[in-house]
């Protein structure tokens, strides 16, 4: 019987050697390489090939949402189980819709996690305490996304995520960029940033772009990392 192979993305070296440490007491388990960002762990996923990817949400260069959405986008055999410090149904909503397979809290217990695991690797997503297929996400999906997200358009409208351009915006909106700067930095219109940043309030449902960074710094999607970069040098 073949193991099941396991890339660890996470930027705290002590979570992810735990994190590590467990899956090799498994004897189905072999853990072909960890990571501490979300560039380098999509780089490892698209050479390991594991068969599964235990990823934090909030991780330096790429977070764990984008390095799943691009996984699922490249059409990777590779199962994402996110990790978050920030366990909430709305938040778990947006995992989902970015595609991973499963969605935990850190403080989970490490045999719960083998587990959620095996699980993933065996076709099936997780969702707190559920096991289910994929119509039993999609049930899941259309249960809970009317009472956890606010409507961002027509009444009814499902939820959408963050576009991959969108998610750039609000990394630059986070940062202070202005409008002017975002459209040189990603070479596009200064009209074109306006309209992202209008939808990107439209989907967070928040009324400014105050708000858009806190709501994105609190849920660990953007992090502060150019910022802090520029006052090291």
């Amino acid at each position: 019987m073949s193991k099941i192979k396991i890339v660890v993305v996470d930027d705290h070296p002590l979570f992810r050697q735990g994190v590590v440490d467990a899956f090799s007491l498994e004897s189905d388990f072999d853990v072909v390489g960890q990571a501490d960002n979300g560039g380098d762990g999509l780089d490892m996923i698209r050479e390991k090939q594991p068969d599964v990817a235990v990823v934090d949400v909030n991780l330096p260069v790429l977070n764990g949402q984008q390095v799943a959405r691009q996984v699922v986008s490249e059409k990777m055999g590779t199962r994402v189980v996110l990790l978050t410090a920030y366990d909430d149904t709305e938040q778990l909503i947006h995992a989902m819709r970015a595609g991973s397979a499963a969605y935990c809290a850190k403080d989970i217990m490490p045999e719960y996690l083998v587990e959620v695991v095996r699980n993933v690797a065996n076709g099936k997503f997780v969702v707190g305490e559920e096991i289910l297929d994929e119509e039993g996400l999609v049930n899941w999906m259309l249960g809970r996304t009317e009472k956890a997200m606010r409507p961002y358009s027509d009444p009814g409208e499902p939820f959408h995520p963050l576009s991959g351009r969108e998610m750039e915006v609000l990394e630059c909106v986070t940062l202070g960029r202005s409008n002017k700067e975002i459209a040189t930095m990603l070479g596009i219109s200064h009209q074109t940033v306006k309209n992202h940043v209008t939808a990107i309030l439209r989907k967070l449902g928040v009324d400014d772009r105050t708000q858009a960074a806190v709501y994105a710094l609190r849920r660990g999607w953007v992090r502060l990392y150019e910022e802090d970069s520029e006052a090291q040098e």
